[in-house]
């Protein structure tokens, strides 16, 4: 994850994670090779095996013997695809990425129309599977309801982010790290880095082989997913105020609670009407704005520590000119080298002075 764009040593890696994909493995490196091997530049196609449980790690290793762009990352157990994108993103070699599904419903004759936008100056090109060849109800609705929520939560609107085909500068990719199944929202934690992001229309092709691995119930992941995104691009670096806001705000009700119930008690009440305290509604307030605050300068804590303890920036540079500096040596490294040369000088003097 450290390594610099300037030591990559190929040009383009093709990442795909495969979970029990053995039929469609053989087929599939067919394509890539066919669209690959006819281009000038350097590549590689990085598998990822999320732990499969067939004969896809075999047909893999067969591919190892064949292919000398081909290379391997094997998971003692099944990861999940986020899992799988972070290890082809730690392993890789390419200076672009380009991440695709392993079942063969992506074509690799896209990949020089994403390299062909990248080259124009985007950062992120995503695929929109705009013929998209899955059942309608269990899958298309699902995911346009979703990418409607996901666009004008985060601000980044695609047609379909969860179309695994897409292609990444890996100077901008790398800073941005994967967690739990966030891989469907990588252009939008890309755009938190400034990065410049577009969309294509690629090819989708029906499932030939085994059976898809997500369903409808992880609608709720991706709801619970989009709140932490959202969190993290609002207050990634500034979590209190996150719970600052409401916590002032419960503090300022619960002072107008507590004064309007002192001043009700204080003053006589002319009708014989049994009257609710608000007193314990001004402390519940008074508490639940105190712990806020309390919460949120934790958080900054937490924040800073996670920032300055991995020396890390929350920021990131684009260009700088001039790129560096000459530095002065302001302390000399070899002290005794110093101390040497002090003592010739004054040897030096005492024999001028001698003469």
């Amino acid at each position: 994850m450290k390594k610099n764009n300037s030591i990559r040593s190929k040009y383009l890696s093709v990442i795909v994670p495969v979970y029990n994909e053995e039929e469609s493995i053989p087929h599939l490196h067919q394509r890539i090779h066919a669209v690959l091997a006819e281009q000038p530049f350097s590549y590689e196609v990085l598998y990822i095996d999320d732990g499969s449980s067939d004969q896809t790690f075999q047909q893999l290793s067969n591919l190892l013997e064949t292919d000398k762009h081909v290379r391997l990352v094997r998971f003692q157990r099944n990861f999940g695809q986020t899992a799988a994108m972070a290890a082809g993103l730690a392993n890789s070699q390419g200076q672009i990425l380009v991440f695709m599904d392993g079942d063969l419903q992506n074509d690799p004759v896209d990949i020089p129309r994403l390299l062909e936008k990248i080259e124009e100056g985007y950062d992120v090109v995503s695929g929109w599977r705009k013929n998209r060849q899955d059942a309608k109800w269990s899958r298309k609705v699902p995911s346009q309801l979703a990418n409607t929520l996901i666009s004008n939560v985060s601000d980044v609107h695609l047609h379909d982010y969860g179309c695994t085909l897409k292609a990444y500068r890996y100077e901008l990719l790398r800073h941005v790290r994967l967690y739990g199944e966030m891989h469907r929202f990588i252009p939008a934690y890309a755009a938190l880095y400034g990065a410049r992001i577009t969309e294509i229309e690629v090819k989708h092709h029906a499932r030939q082989f085994g059976k898809s691995k997500y369903g409808i119930s992880r609608t709720v992941r991706v709801i619970l997913d989009l709140i932490t995104l959202k969190f993290l691009g609002s207050f990634g670096t500034k979590p209190l105020y996150a719970f600052g806001i409401p916590g002032l705000s419960a503090l300022g009700l619960g002072l107008c609670t507590g004064a309007y119930s002192l001043l009700r008690s204080l003053l006589p009440d002319r009708r014989k009407k049994q009257r609710i305290s608000l007193f314990p509604v001004s402390l519940l307030f008074f508490s639940f704005g105190f712990l806020s605050i309390i919460s949120g300068l934790l958080a900054e804590l937490l924040t800073r520590t996670y920032y300055e303890s991995q020396d890390k920036p929350t920021y990131i540079v684009k260009q700088l000119s001039p790129e560096a500096l000459p530095q002065l040596q302001l302390i000399d490294d070899n002290p005794q080298s110093s101390i040497q040369s002090t003592a010739q000088e004054n040897g030096e003097k005492e024999n001028a002075s001698s003469h």
